[in-house]
């Protein structure tokens, strides 16, 4: 992809967004270990505290008074409009609080997300572990960092001793179930270890930093769980794709992500036979 962006209007952006998730995290930490009052979204199994929908506020209106002609989709507001519209103009894509579930059961990974998106493509990456107290943050073209120091992924080459972390779709069909269950069934013969932590990106995160070497996710929500995280595994200098191995398509509900050496092996492993 070529694209052309102002320096400074990238770093202004991303100093934008780290201030307003470091002020949804405020959010989450002092309700983390208080008891909750939660919803099902859409007669789902989807969690939803009042908590998301405190957090997408503050995001909103943070975001809105440094770029008031800024598009915005949160995941609070999509699900309750039912609506997923990003066009070419640029638009904050913010997921206020990853990791929802988690976040109920006092799990420490939930994060909030914020990306800005330009043509339809990340540009801008945020994503705020508040209990952890990690920042992870990307702009393109120019890197990835923790708590602004520079990270990459992990530099290991062979599957077998690979760490692994995926998520499966509980609220699913039985036949999705089983093929999730069969897939992992597969895998867990060709890695080191499994891990699934929750949080979708959290996990993009992981490979980022090399704490995880693959993490895929066939059954992602939307864009908001996906846009920072993938532009920080990008930046760091992982790969971010589709599983079958085609380019990644932010509106699939499909990722995966590995480091510079795994793809390959990870793609014949989804793929092969199970």
């Amino acid at each position: 992809m070529s694209m052309e962006l102002d320096q400074n209007w990238l770093d202004k952006c991303v100093e934008v967004a780290e201030e307003a998730a470091l002020k949804a995290g405020r959010l989450i930490q002092d309700a983390f270990y208080e008891e909750k009052q939660v919803e099902l979204k859409n007669a789902s199994k989807d969690l939803v505290t009042e908590t998301d929908r405190s957090c997408e506020k503050i995001i909103f209106e943070h975001l809105s008074q440094a770029f008031p002609d800024y598009q915005f989709l949160g995941e609070e507001q999509a699900g309750e409009s039912q609506s997923v519209d990003i066009n070419d103009s640029p638009t904050w894509v913010v997921d206020p609080l990853n990791g929802t579930t988690n976040f109920v059961h006092k799990f420490p990974f939930v994060c909030v997300s914020i990306a800005l998106m330009v043509n339809r493509v990340p540009v801008v990456g945020v994503v705020y572990n508040p209990i952890l107290e990690e920042v992870f943050s990307a702009t393109r073209g120019r890197g990835a960092c923790i708590n602004k120091q520079r990270m990459e992924p992990s530099e290991q080459k062979e599957l077998h001793r690979a760490l692994l972390a995926t998520e499966t779709d509980t609220a699913g069909d039985v036949s999705s179930v089983d093929a999730a269950t069969k897939r992992l069934n597969a895998l867990l013969f060709r890695v080191r270890s499994l891990r699934m932590s929750g949080s979708c990106a959290m996990s993009l995160c992981g490979v980022a930093c090399g704490r995880l070497d693959v993490f895929y996710d066939m059954s992602f929500q939307g864009p908001w769980d996906v846009a920072a995280g993938a532009l920080i595994v990008e930046e760091a200098g992982g790969h971010v794709f589709d599983p079958s191995g085609k380019p990644f398509d932010i509106f699939s509900h499909r990722v995966c992500a590995t480091n510079s050496y795994l793809k390959s092996a990870v793609v014949e492993a989804l793929n092969g036979p199970c």
